[in-house]
């Protein structure tokens, strides 16, 4: 059973027609031809889809001669499929489903695994527009009994083992159930002969099944390595695998679908009337969590998450713009302030977007203008004033932007929570006192009377990834980042132009000429630990060589910067270590970029990628102490240069056993010593010692 010759020919004249018909803007199936081997496919109906219908139809010519089914007519052999249309940005998700079960091409258990085809049919899909066929979508259905989809899911419940003691993945190069896997000599379903084919072979490492690799203080590594005769009663006994406490609890889920909003603290706990302590909920008059949107750690945006005390944060949300649903604003809401009894109000102040392309992107053109315009929140930036563990004032600053009501598109959101001291001015934040603290930004200062930088910036694209659209967010201590943008480049523009504009929008990433050492350091102060960037390799902007016009090509067009940030402990204060900056450099990086334009060069523009990065290096306060030439000469103590390494004698009370808690080993080894000391008190030495005395002077 395959299919008719001439099949093959009309879907490739499909597939033909539908590369050149998305250049005019004309309706077209994505991809125009598929083979379907499995119950669902799915393709994308692009270009203007306003009152588009689409229907379903079966090829019944077994000679494939016939045209396409006329439109809008219902074909009775179709009732075994199911068509669906999902409407999405620009275009129609179209999904065709087989909806009987193929447990009918089973004539009995042995017969699972026939060579031939169960379902062999020719489908079209056709798009059409008042009764005129504009686009057609070709599939042909040829799938086979032994399909794992054709197979019913067992209903036993797998019991899975707690993944404390064991591994979850033994195996993990068992990828095939009920078959044997190549090269994979864990796989129990292996027979001893075709094992015996790749055993030289299998796969090596934790993928091939060795789970639990064995070290040196292990006690089964005994009989293969020369050991001391006193390792049976030193060495240790534990599972050390890669894959425990991976997973957490073997249970099993209830299967029941989770709500689309996620509930935090289910247990309210209210102790805001003695005053707020950092990481406290924030609380409302009627004693609920003021909640402004967040990010979890899954990246999910998280509309009713409580505002913590003392805890800054500034976050992005992306929604749709058609499903988004404005939440009771913070006028209304009335804060505790952390006394019995004392109410804050916030202030409110409204500002209108000035430029809509920022926060929404991928929009679709309306038609009619429909009902009234409505509001969203595309910015809000709360400043919380506390004194001691109370809010004295809150300000919020909400930037609003006017919408159709039908309006559809992706909407990016940006929240921001500040805590400031009440007696705080407009001076600038420190980033730690007197190290830098994790995530602050990188304070800079420029010299120069044209930049009043604060800090060093990355890239926050927004739209359509240009560079103009750009944002800029600071550069956080600790953290790497790359981020980048596309700079257009016009048809008019030469190499020695789009060099200047390449540097220009790199520099000013880098605006500071100074980095400040600690995250206190005196902007008033350039001596107060304040250190001159290193711009080294600086590009150059030069007239354009003869051949790069000719060619079509700029050489040397800066596209990467690179900033190095050395920083090192400089001590502690109250037991917590400080971190200073060393030194900042930073790096262009160049290459030769030609002109793309496509298929035709007339008033199009290209798009010249930048990026910048940046990097944290951490290195040594001092250099370490060199070895003396006793050290150098004599190998028995050193462990990496001798078999028996003697400083390991005691391995479970040092610092290189991981197996528990340092401290338990630490009493346990106390108490081992405790027992020594009873015993030799016990064995009572110093009578012993006297009589020996004795009986040597007798």
């Amino acid at each position: 059973m395959r299919l008719p010759p001439p099949l093959p020919l009309l879907g490739g004249l499909l597939l033909l027609q539908g590369v050149w018909r998305p250049l005019r803007g004309d309706l077209v199936f994505i991809p125009p031809v598929i083979r379907m081997s499995g119950p669902a496919v799915s393709a994308s109906l692009v270009g203007g889809t306003e009152n588009v219908t689409v229907s379903l139809a079966l090829v019944q010519d077994k000679m494939g001669l016939s045209p396409f089914p006329d439109f809008g007519v219902q074909d009775n052999e179709t009732g075994d499929w199911s068509l669906t249309v999902t409407p999405s940005v620009n275009s129609l998700e179209v999904t065709v489903r087989l909806k009987r079960s193929l447990q009918s091409c089973f004539s009995n258990e042995t017969d699972s695994f026939s060579e031939s085809p169960c379902v062999v049919q020719t489908l079209v899909v056709s798009a059409a527009r008042n009764s005129s066929c504009l686009a057609h979508l070709l599939i042909q259905v040829e799938i086979y009994a032994n399909s794992s989809l054709a197979h019913n899911a067992s209903e036993n419940v797998t019991v899975i083992p707690n993944q404390v003691y064991q591994p979850l993945g033994p195996c993990p190069c068992n990828l095939t159930a009920g078959a044997c896997d190549v090269r994979c000599c864990c796989d129990q379903e292996c027979s001893s002969n075709l094992t015996a084919l790749f055993r030289d072979s299998c796969f090596p490492g934790v993928f091939g099944g060795d789970v639990n690799p064995p070290f040196d203080q292990l006690c089964s590594v005994q009989t293969a390595h020369g050991v001391p005769d006193w390792f049976p009663f030193l060495c240790v006994q534990l599972d050390n695998s890669p894959f425990l406490g991976l997973f957490y609890l073997g249970s099993i889920s209830s299967g029941q679908r989770a709500s689309p909003e996620v509930y935090l603290h289910a247990d309210l706990k209210d102790f805001s009337d003695f005053g707020y302590k950092q990481g406290d909920p924030v609380m409302t008059a009627e004693k609920e969590y003021f909640t402004i949107p967040q990010v979890s750690l899954a990246g999910r945006c998280l509309r009713n998450a409580p505002v913590a005390f003392l805890q800054n944060f500034d976050v992005w949300c992306v929604t749709e713009l058609d499903a988004y649903q404005e939440q009771d604003g913070a006028a209304n809401a009335k804060v505790k302030n952390g006394a019995v009894g004392g109410i804050v109000t916030p202030k409110v102040i409204y500002e209108e977007a000035t430029d809509l392309d920022k926060f929404i992107t991928n929009t679709e053109t309306l038609l009619s203008r429909g009902p009234a315009p409505r509001n969203v929140n595309v910015e809000e930036h709360y400043i919380f004033r506390w004194n001691n563990n109370t809010i004295s004032e809150i300000n919020v600053r909400i930037i609003r932007a006017e919408v159709n009501a039908q309006q559809k598109g992706i909407m990016t959101q940006r929240f921001t929570v500040k805590f400031l001291s009440y007696n705080s001015g407009n001076e600038k934040e420190s980033s730690g006192n007197p190290g830098y603290q994790l995530g602050k930004p990188v304070r800079a200062l420029s010299t120069n009377q044209t930049s009043n930088a604060t800090t060093l910036h990355l890239w926050q694209s927004a739209g359509r990834g240009l560079c103009t659209s750009a944002t800029f967010k600071p550069v956080l201590f600790g953290e790497n980042a790359l981020s980048g943008c596309l700079l257009e480049v016009a048809m008019n523009e030469n190499c020695a132009q789009l060099r200047e504009n390449a540097v220009e929008l790199l520099d000013s990433l880098i605006p500071a000429t100074h980095v400040a050492m600690r995250g206190n350091s005196d902007y008033n102060d350039l001596s107060d630990g304040w250190l001159e960037i290193i711009r080294a390799d600086a590009p150059d902007t030069g007239a354009d060589s003869p051949n790069s016009s000719a060619n079509g090509v700029c050489l040397d067009v800066p596209a990467q910067l690179s900033v190095r940030i050395l920083f090192s402990d400089a001590g502690a204060v109250e037991g917590i270590t400080q971190q200073e900056i060393l030194g900042v450099e930073t790096r262009f990086s160049s290459v030769n970029w030609p002109f793309q334009c496509g298929l035709t060069c007339e008033d199009g523009a290209g798009f010249f990628p930048l990026s910048a990065s940046v990097q944290f290096i951490k290195i040594p306060a001092q250099l370490p102490r060199p070895r003396t030439r006793f050290q150098i000469n004599f190998t028995e103590y050193d462990c990496n240069r001798n078999e028996v390494c003697w400083p390991q004698l005691l391995y479970p009370l040092t610092q290189d056993y991981q197996g528990e808690p340092y401290p338990q080993c630490v009493a346990k080894g106390f108490l081992l010593l405790t027992f020594f000391v009873l015993a030799v008190v016990l064995s009572n030495p110093c009578t012993r010692t006297r009589k020996a005395r004795n009986s040597a002077t007798i």
